[in-house]
């Protein structure tokens, strides 16, 4: 079976578009489900009984969506392929009390979500998105893309020191941003203000789920716009190539395998919630598939035990400035192709069965790949991968693209990177 059709250079400008309409998790999702609903998919709701009818289906929880894909004649035993990602990334995020100021400047307080690079934050012109709960319970998605709040830097010459022992920021106190003037802090003019940029009455908004974003637009970087500088690409480039190759995979005659896009939520911050790899979200929405076709439980483990899933993640190309932080024998560079991650500690899921999985995947594509090894003196991180494999007992193979500042407000990644890890997402999933 020959893949759809091939990703290029047009993969990458719709990635960049992809970025600067996801300021949040929440727009993420919402964007992910126009596409899909685009290619004929459907939204279920949880809420209701699901029928065992083919075509592709998806389902929405907060920052988080599970798509999938159900061939004309699937068994309720047919296993999945899925590509897992995740949605968040690291950011300040608005406390319950948002108003603040200080010496007459009024602020927004703020507090750090996940791990980000905080001096990356410094002196960025940022704007103000998310999701807005209102009295009737119902969700609004605000996104005000214009410059509205900065965290401005000490001035060099009342912070001498910076030169010599480096940038120290206390996690509290320097990392508020401004956004106005005034002696006065008033509770409640942050709110209010989203509610006049909504047109909304006041006091209709009850609950919020607010976080910032730098305005700058993604672009393509280099004398020859080799590579690609912008927002979230950890991991939003995963869900943008997963989304790609779900959708061109969708209607394909006799495919084997049910294929899987799930984007989750709180990747950053450990997973555990009801929209993280490590809540039930996933888990559920595949055994009620299996059911909702007739199947049985003894189906439901059928299903399970022939399943793969490819965690894909954003992971570290070779620095040039830093390469002893590197392992010696394993640089990944961008433009290389995308990476497989391993570590025998189990902080990926990869083992030497996995590989094979996605060394057969990419051959197929046509599309090179590299590994990923952390240097033994170096902590490695991890991702949805193990927490996948061990809470559903599904085979799972961590994979991704290499960047270079990971966890800035603005990161690096090669400009054809994007449509080798589509290409290569298409042939897994197709099987």
């Amino acid at each position: 079976m020959s893949a759809p059709h091939r990703f290029d250079r047009g993969h990458t400008d719709d990635l960049m578009t992809f970025l600067a309409a996801s300021p949040t998790p929440y727009h993420a999702v919402a964007n992910a489900a126009e596409r899909l609903e685009k290619a004929g998919f459907r939204q279920v709701s949880e809420t209701d009984a699901w029928d065992g009818s083919s075509g592709g289906k998806y389902v929405l929880r907060g920052g988080a969506i599970i798509a999938w894909y159900v061939p004309e004649d699937a068994a309720p035993h047919t296993p999945y392929r899925i590509v897992g990602a995740h949605t968040d990334s690291p950011n300040l995020r608005v406390k319950p009390l948002p108003d603040a100021g200080a010496h007459g400047w009024r602020q927004v307080a703020v507090e750090i979500y996940g791990g980000p690079l905080m001096n990356s934050w410094l002196d960025r012109d940022l704007g103000l998105a998310g999701r807005l709960t209102l009295r009737d319970g119902s969700t609004r998605l605000v996104n005000v893309d214009r410059p509205l709040l900065r965290v401005p830097q000490l001035a060099i010459h009342l912070d001498r020191a910076v030169s010599s022992d480096g940038l120290k920021l206390d996690k509290q106190r320097h990392l508020q941003p401004v956004w106005g003037l005034g002696h006065d802090v008033r509770d409640g003019d942050l709110i209010a203000f989203l509610e006049e940029e909504l047109e909304l009455g006041a006091g209709q908004v009850t609950g919020w789920d607010l976080m910032t974003h730098s305005v700058e637009a993604p672009a393509y970087l280099g004398r020859d716009k080799e590579l690609v500088a912008g927002p979230r690409m950890d991991n939003l480039l995963s869900v943008h190539a997963g989304v790609a190759a779900l959708t061109a995979v969708s209607g394909a005659p006799r495919l084997p395998y049910i294929p899987v896009l799930a984007a989750f939520d709180h990747e950053e911050n450990g997973s555990q919630s009801d929209t993280g790899a490590d809540g039930p979200l996933l888990g559920g929405v595949l055994e009620r598939a299996v059911f909702a076709r007739g199947g049985s439980y003894e189906d439901r483990a059928r299903a399970f035990a022939g399943t793969v899933c490819l965690s894909s993640d954003t992971g570290h190309a070779v620095h040039p400035n830093y390469a002893e932080r590197h392992d010696p024998t394993h640089h990944p560079r961008v433009n290389g192709g995308p990476i497989l991650k391993v570590n025998v500690n189990n902080r990926y899921a990869t083992d030497g069965s996995g590989r094979a999985v996605w060394a057969a995947a990419c051959e197929r594509a046509d599309v090179p790949f590299q590994s990923f090894v952390s240097n033994n003196s170096m902590p490695c991180g991890t991702t949805i991968g193990p927490i996948t494999a061990a809470r559903h007992g599904i085979k799972t193979v961590d994979i991704g693209v290499a960047i270079l500042s990971m966890h800035s407000v603005r990161e690096l990644c090669g400009a054809d990177d994007p449509h080798l890890l589509a290409n290569a997402l298409v042939a897994f999933l197709e099987g």
